[in-house]
């Protein structure tokens, strides 16, 4: 067959020990925060090289955010893919999933498509889920989620994908072109190679396209098109934790901790 295409959907989120919620709008407030790769979409980028080395195929990074992610996006292209794209349009911002999954359909579509996309299974800032499927669902393609393993049969035109299930495991097949998304820690991401440092950092190897450019509705882009509604938001109230020290000899520990145990 010819030569597979592989989009990795990837974000730049803050480090969650960093982010706040304004109390105002109750969205996330990132500014005070450091910007990291979305720990399962490093995931998803591991897969997409191993099929390359695999198979043979064009690695291309996909992401929606601000210029300044610029730097912290070229990091997963230096682990090994070919080339970025960044969708950057204050057009964009404060979009829910289904503007997101809409507006990451349309640069698909405008790359040529695929004959697979990756994306982790969620994000560290919003924890949804919904990106993967929504994709899937915009371009009407097959969809695989949760996986842990995937393999390739580019002959025949399928992907295979397995996920853990309660009481096991399950193996699904679908054809392609699909979209997969990956679990956390379904596999260990590469480091950067730092050889390709400098050509990963060269001007050329990115695309940056607005929402002009993906010739998309502006009523299902950013806030216009995000139906999401968010009315209130509790936080959890704090645990007191106790503190019991145990003494005396190491038999008279254990005798002490099965006593609190049991009375629990």
């Amino acid at each position: 067959m010819s030569h597979l295409r592989i989009i990795v959907c990837v974000k730049v989120v803050p480090k969650p020990e960093e982010v706040r919620v304004d109390p105002v709008t109750w969205r996330l407030d990132r500014s005070s925060a450091r910007s990291e790769l979305n720990p399962p979409d490093m995931n998803a980028v591991e897969f997409a090289l191993q099929l390359k080395e695999q198979h043979g195929a064009h690695v291309e990074l996909l992401s929606m955010g601000p210029s300044f992610f610029e730097p912290v996006l070229r990091v997963a292209l230096a682990m090994g893919a070919d080339h970025l794209t960044l969708l950057s349009d204050r057009a964009f911002g404060g979009a829910d999933t289904l503007a997101t999954t809409y507006t990451l359909a349309r640069a698909i579509e405008k790359l040529g498509g695929a004959d697979l996309v990756l994306c982790g299974v969620e994000s560290s800032d919003g924890a949804t889920g919904q990106v993967p499927a929504g994709i899937a669902e915009w371009l009407g393609w097959s969809q695989i989620t949760m996986l842990n393993r995937v393999t390739l049969d580019p002959e025949r035109r399928t992907v295979r994908g397995r996920r853990e299930i309660k009481g096991g495991h399950e193996v699904l097949e679908v054809p392609l072109p699909a979209v997969l998304s990956v679990e956390t820690a379904a596999n260990e991401p590469r480091f950067m190679d730092y050889r390709l440092k400098s050509w990963a950092f060269a001007p050329e190897q990115l695309t940056v396209w607005d929402a002009a450019a993906l010739a998309a509705d502006p009523e299902l882009i950013g806030v216009p098109g995000s139906p999401t509604v968010i009315s209130g938001l509790d936080q959890a109230p704090l645990r007191e934790r106790k503190r019991i020290p145990l003494v005396g000899t190491p038999a008279e520990i254990a005798a002490q901790l099965v006593d609190l145990l049991r009375a629990r």
